[in-house]
C-alpha cells in the first residue's frame, strides 16, 4: 500500500524544510578523511565547560529517576540573578525551545507574526508551523528596522521576534531605539526579545538588558540561553524571563521534563563561575580583534558584530569558498538559507583556530 504520507501534515508542517545545522566534525571526517579539523560554524564557545560544571556533571550519578521537572533550584538561582520571582522563569530546551512555546502558546492560524529580514531561523519555522502569516519586514544596513516592524503591526499581530543582537549577522538595537519600540506596541501583541547572546554583548555602552523592562510591558518575553557564553551548548538550556502570567501560559505548553537533570545541574554551577564567563567574553573579544584586523588587511568586508561571530561579505558566491575551507579541514557557516548568498558566518574560536582559519582563507582568495 503507498500513502502520501506528506498530504497528512498539517499545511504549516508540510510546506516546512528541516532546520540544517553547521556541519558536525565527525561529518567531515567520514567525507574526507580528515584527522585536524577545527568548526567556526555554531557560534559555540570555543573554551568547552568550565571545570566546575564538568566536576558536577561527573558527580551527578542518579540518572534513572526522572528529573525536576519544575527546575526548582535553576530557578531559585536565575530568579536571584535578574531579581525576579521564580513565577517569571520559563525553562526550555535551549532558548530555541521557549521560542516555539511561545508561538503554540499565543499564535493560530489567522495571526500575523513579524520579524526583520536575516534574522534567526527559526522565528520563520515556528510561524509556518503554526500555520501564521510571516510579516519579514527589510533589513536596514542588515539589522533590524524597528520602526518598519512597529509600523508593520495591525489588529491580526499577536507576536513580534526581535533579535538582540541578531543572528546571523551580529547587527543590535540600543536602548533609546528598543525602548522606543516597545512603548509603541499595543498590549495584543507578545514581544519576545531574544537575548542568546547577552553575555559578549552587554559590556557595549547602549546595549540594552530588556529584562529590566519585565515590569513596565506585561508583553515582553526576553530569552537567555547557556549554549552560547556559558559552554553548554550540547546540554540545551536556556530560559526566558516575562511577567508570571505569560509564564504560566508557557509552562502550559511546555513538555513534561524538557531539560534533563545533567542540563539543570551543570546551568545551576555555571551561574556562579564568574571567572569563566569573564574568561569566555575575554576570548571572544580577543578572537574578534584578531578577525576584524586580518579582514581588514585583506580588504573583506565584514558587518560589525556584538556576538561570537562575524559575517565577511565575499562579493561573490560563498559557496565555492566554503567547500574549499571544508577541504582545508575549517568549518565555517554559509548563509544564503539567510538570503546572504555572498556571505560566510564565522563562529570566534581560540587563537590558533582563528589563525588556522585566516590562514586557508588567505590561501583559498589568493588561488
Amino acid at each position: 500500500m503507498s500513502c502520501d504520507l506528506l498530504s497528512l501534515a498539517t499545511k504549516g508542517v508540510s510546506g516546512l524544510q528541516p532546520y540544517h545545522p553547521g556541519k558536525p566534525i565527525s561529518d567531515l571526517k567520514r567525507e574526507l578523511g580528515l584527522t585536524d579539523i577545527i568548526k567556526l560554524a555554531s557560534n559555540e564557545n570555543p573554551l568547552g565547560p568550565s571545570k566546575s560544571v564538568l566536576d558536577a556533571i561527573a558527580n551527578t550519578t542518579d540518572l534513572s529517576r526522572y528529573p525536576d521537572g519544575n527546575g526548582f533550584n535553576l530557578k531559585q538561582a536565575l530568579a536571584n540573578k535578574h531579581n525576579v520571582i521564580p513565577e517569571q522563569i520559563t525553562l526550555g530546551n535551549g532558548s530555541n525551545d521557549v521560542l516555539e512555546m511561545t508561538a503554540r502558546a499565543f499564535v493560530m492560524h489567522m495571526h500575523e507574526v513579524i520579524y526583520a529580514q536575516h534574522s534567526f531561523a527559526v522565528y520563520p519555522i515556528v510561524t509556518q508551523a503554526v500555520g501564521a502569516r510571516h510579516v519579514v519586514v527589510p533589513a536596514v544596513k542588515w539589522g533590524h528596522d524597528l520602526e518598519a516592524m512597529c509600523a508593520a503591526i495591525t489588529d491580526k499581530t499577536r507576536l513580534m521576534f526581535i533579535a538582540n543582537p541578531n543572528n546571523p549577522t551580529g547587527t543590535w538595537t540600543n536602548k533609546q531605539d528598543l525602548k522606543k519600540c516597545l512603548d509603541s506596541i499595543p498590549e495584543h501583541v507578545i514581544v519576545l526579545v531574544d537575548e542568546a547572546y547577552f553575555e559578549y554583548a552587554q559590556s557595549t555602552e547602549q546595549y540594552p538588558d530588556a529584562s529590566q523592562w519585565l515590569e513596565e510591558f506585561p508583553n515582553l518575553i526576553v530569552t537567555r540561553t547557556f549554549s552560547k557564553a556559558y559552554g553548554l551548548a550540547a546540554l540545551r538550556i536556556g530560559y526566558s524571563l516575562s511577567h508570571p502570567d505569560v509564564a504560566n501560559i508557557l509552562n502550559r505548553v511546555r513538555q513534561p521534563f524538557n531539560n534533563n537533570q545533567l542540563a539543570l545541574v551543570a546551568a545551576e554551577v555555571a551561574l556562579k563561575d564568574e571567572d569563566y564567563i569573564q574568561r569566555s567574553v575575554q576570548t571572544n573579544a580577543d578572537g574578534m580583534e584578531y578577525l576584524t584586523n586580518a579582514f581588514d588587511d585583506m580588504g573583506i568586508e565584514f558587518i560589525s558584530s556584538l556576538g561570537n561571530f562575524i559575517c565577511i561579505d565575499l562579493e561573490q558566491d560563498a559557496d565555492p569558498v566554503y567547500q574549499s575551507l571544508l577541504k582545508a579541514g575549517v568549518i565555517v557557516r554559509p548563509v544564503a538559507n539567510y538570503g546572504m548568498p555572498n556571505h560566510l558566518r564565522i563562529s570566534i574560536g581560540t587563537e590558533a583556530e582563528n589563525k588556522k582559519f585566516i590562514q586557508e582563507l588567505g590561501k583559498i582568495l589568493a588561488a
